[in-house]
């Protein structure tokens, strides 16, 4: 239950982060988009070594 927790909570934020950068006009500073994906490899690591 924890991974899938991690897992939904890394891309709403990922996702909300990205929204406000399309929508709001939020900063989108290379170091942002560096975090953004570093927190999206971390929810695909799980996923892949996560069993069934």
């Amino acid at each position: 239950m924890g991974t899938g927790y991690a897992v939904w909570t890394g891309i709403g934020a990922a996702g909300t982060a990205i929204v406000g950068m399309m929508v709001l006009g939020d900063s989108a500073a290379p170091m942002r988009l560096l975090c953004i994906a570093l927190i999206l490899a971390g929810v695909i690591g799980l996923k892949l070594v996560t069993a069934n």
